[in-house]
């Protein structure tokens, strides 16, 4: 890429950044997604295979942590490499294996062991297994990580992504759009985050909107 090519990408995130700026649980105030009443449990699609169940919520916490037991079904992807600029997770396998990609390499995680991701530090995870895998997760501080989890919910549940990681254009879109409204929680790394700004501001001009 020219260096022309990479100051006009440049511009156009930074205008993409000044564009952006029943069973519910009070999450708190202030960023994305808080302030919200938000569903303890998430059952995603088939195609996405993923379900969250807040065991405790902000408001639980006083916005210390949130605690998620999670189900992630067989052979399923996770996010992309992504990194918590202000958060620390925390995974504990209860049964089957978690694939977990952290510090550059892909390791396993079976029943009873455990992984702590510190702020900033790139990971994702998936079950490429025949059987489901259920863990606890812990992630501090809450944040709008609960809004995020929420708003994808919805997106996946009306068929805007249909499954991760995104396979059609349109997925594409809303996926990256939904990282940049809660960057403050999560911050995609590959593909790089200056990518899906792009990919939320196309998306923008052309009608897209995730609520």
């Amino acid at each position: 890429m020219g260096e022309d090519d990479k100051a006009t990408v440049g511009h156009l995130a930074e205008r993409a950044d000044r564009e952006m700026n029943s069973d519910g649980v009070e999450v708190g105030g202030g960023a994305a997604g808080r302030g919200q009443q938000l569903p303890r449990v998430l059952e995603f699609p088939a195609s996405v295979g993923l379900k969250f169940d807040f065991t405790k919520s902000a408001a639980d916490t006083g916005e210390e942590y949130l605690e998620i037991d999670g189900t992630l079904l067989a052979h399923k992807d996770g996010p992309p490499v992504h990194i918590h600029p202000h958060q620390e997770e925390s995974l504990e396998v209860l049964s089957g294996t978690l694939d977990v990609f952290l510090d550059g390499r892909w390791r396993q995680l079976r029943a009873g062991e455990s992984v702590t991701v510190p702020p900033g530090v790139p990971h994702t995870l998936k079950n490429s297994h025949d059987e489901e895998t259920r863990a606890i997760t812990v992630v501090r501080p809450a944040l709008s990580f609960h809004g995020f989890m929420s708003t994808f919910y919805d997106l996946a549940t009306s068929g805007k992504i249909a499954a991760l990681p995104p396979k059609d254009l349109s997925s594409l879109i809303y996926v990256s759009m939904l990282f940049v409204r809660y960057e403050e929680t999560i911050v995609s790394v590959r593909p790089p985050a200056f990518v899906l700004k792009l990919l939320a501001f196309v998306g923008r001009r052309l009608g897209y909107r995730l609520d």
